[in-house]
């Protein structure tokens, strides 16, 4: 992976190691981090580490952590998942782990950073990504980042035994337009 930076957000990313599993386990299994996902059962350093076996190194997954540019402290995770090398598609997900690090366009500019990657350097030409309708948040950091809503599936997925509406977003390589 070439190197990623966006000074003006003050981040850079850096690939995923084995090293930073349990980091990776307690951003996941906070309440702020977990309630935006779809999947919210608890983390373990022991599934942790089979994602990492199983899905980083195989390829299937190219997992990164954001990092403080200043103090390179580790600040969430931004990944592509599922990469379809026969479509050329791959899906988008990302966490903000430091509750300080929230709400000041770093979850955007590392958007931005990664949607580089897939295209420039991994030669995808879609980025899909799904997001709970209510995280209202998300979706505006995501548009802001280049991706497009396209479709809203009703109530898709059962979360605490409420049904929630699930946005489905992509950005095409913008090259191939």
């Amino acid at each position: 992976m070439r190197e990623y930076i966006a000074r003006d957000a003050g981040i850079y990313l850096r690939l995923m190691t084995y090293e930073d599993t349990d980091l990776i386990v307690a951003w996941r299994n906070s309440d702020a981090v977990r309630k935006n996902f779809i999947y919210q059962e608890l983390f373990t350093r022991q599934g942790h580490e089979s994602w990492i076996k199983n899905m980083v190194e195989t390829g299937k997954v190219v997992q990164t952590i954001i990092c403080d540019l200043a103090t390179d402290r580790p600040l969430g995770s931004v990944y592509v998942r599922d990469i379809d090398r026969q479509h050329n598609k791959a899906e988008y997900g990302i966490f903000i782990g430091e509750a300080a690090a929230r709400g000041r366009g770093i979850g955007t500019a590392a958007a931005r950073l990664m949607l580089r990657y897939c295209f420039e350097e991994a030669g995808l030409h879609r980025v899909y990504l799904r997001a709970l309708a209510h995280n209202g948040q998300a979706i505006r950091s995501y548009e802001k980042a280049g991706f497009v809503r396209e479709a809203c599936l009703r109530d898709d997925v059962r979360i605490d035994g409420k049904y929630c509406d699930i946005i489905w977003m992509a950005a095409l390589n913008p090259a191939e337009a």
